[in-house]
């Protein structure tokens, strides 16, 4: 037998509720050019401190022989 708890209100209200959930990522607006300035200052950077990433960097290098690649993807194999 099987549970009859899911009548058709209760799919209405699902459906209700995940139009609702959907609909809210349509309110985001895309950037306007004359503010795509802002968003590139220093300040938006993901680095907190810049010599604190250099020496970062420089220790990892040191440590793995190699160089750069740090914000590309990949396996290190040069296929891409």
């Amino acid at each position: 037998m099987t549970n009859k708890k899911y009548t058709g209100r209760s799919l209405l209200l699902a459906t209700l509720l995940l139009s609702a959930l959907v609909s809210g990522c349509s309110l985001v607006q895309p950037v306007s050019p004359w503010e795509k300035g802002v968003l590139a200052k220093p300040d938006m950077t993901f680095e907190v401190d810049r010599l604190d990433n250099e020496y970062v960097e420089h220790t990892y290098s040191s440590k793995e022989a190699a160089s750069g690649g740090a914000g590309v993807g990949g396996g290190g194999c040069g296929c891409n």
